[in-house]
């Protein structure tokens, strides 16, 4: 009987150790394809900030794009390429046309709340639109979220000061996205200014003003004012896109983007 029992006793030490080989292979296979899915340092590799006017930025990086802003040519966005774009997900700062239109793909926010999305964690604000409370205008959202290492406040589509809650969190933000061209919902670049200096980001990239001659019934000016109202803040003309480290000096340094 012992004698007709060890090959049965070999066949499964010899089976065992080929499950168990296989076992360590295929564990080590999906560790190299998941690390070739997600590259080492991919979380603080840096951003690609791409402009399409207005206040429509498309920042890729991280493993993640986030479009921000997409509008209808209307308004002081009349004459502008529409961002007919795909993005993981996209931040509006409310629902109006020329800042929160339905012409991009992706998951669409507008509404205060938390999210997680595309690996990313995502916190909107609720403020007032305008500088009466939101009497006029409503309500807007400013955004906050961590991308490419890069900590992000969108703050397009207000006019309205920060109230301290806000300030808390909003936090100190390596790159602020602000409104600076004035008119009835976004704020003048003395208004904007003040907000940086509260903030006190690393980078500030000024949107929501007009390039030229502004449109009919446009209310918004040009960009010229909060620089100047910017003092000797350094001022960089990066054209349409640029790239940002994952690590950013101190600050702050305005990127003007067209």
């Amino acid at each position: 009987m012992a004698l007709s029992l060890r090959p049965l006793v070999s066949r499964r030490r010899v089976l065992t150790r080929g499950l168990l080989s296989g076992l360590a292979t295929g564990a080590a296979l999906g560790t190299s394809l998941l690390a070739g899915s997600v590259p080492a340092g991919r979380a603080d590799s840096g951003v690609t900030i791409t402009s399409y006017g207005h206040s429509a930025l498309l920042i890729q990086g991280g493993g993640a794009s986030v479009l921000l802003n997409p509008f209808r040519a209307v308004g002081c966005a009349a004459g502008l390429a529409e961002p007919r774009v795909s993005a993981n997900v996209i931040l509006a700062s409310s629902r109006l046309l020329d800042e929160g239109a339905n012409v991009a793909s992706g998951r669409f926010l507008a509404s205060p709340g938390s999210y997680r999305i595309a690996g990313l964690k995502i916190e909107g604000i609720a403020a007032p639109h305008d500088r009466f409370g939101g009497r006029r205008f409503g309500n807007a959202t400013l955004w906050r979220w961590k991308q490419g290492g890069l900590e992000f406040a969108h703050l397009g589509g207000t006019a309205a000061s920060l109230r301290p809650e806000d300030r808390v969190l909003l936090g100190r933000p390596d790159v602020l996205i602000i409104g600076v061209g004035g008119g009835a919902k976004v704020y003048d670049g003395t208004e904007a200014a003040a907000v940086v200096k509260e903030l006190e980001p690393r980078r500030v990239i000024p949107v929501q003003y007009v390039s030229g001659k502004a449109p009919a019934n446009c209310d918004q000016g040009g960009v010229e004012p909060f620089l100047q109202a910017m003092g000797g803040t350094p001022v960089q003309r990066a054209g349409r896109s640029i790239s940002l480290p994952g690590k950013l000096d101190d600050g702050p340094k305005v990127l003007v983007l067209r």
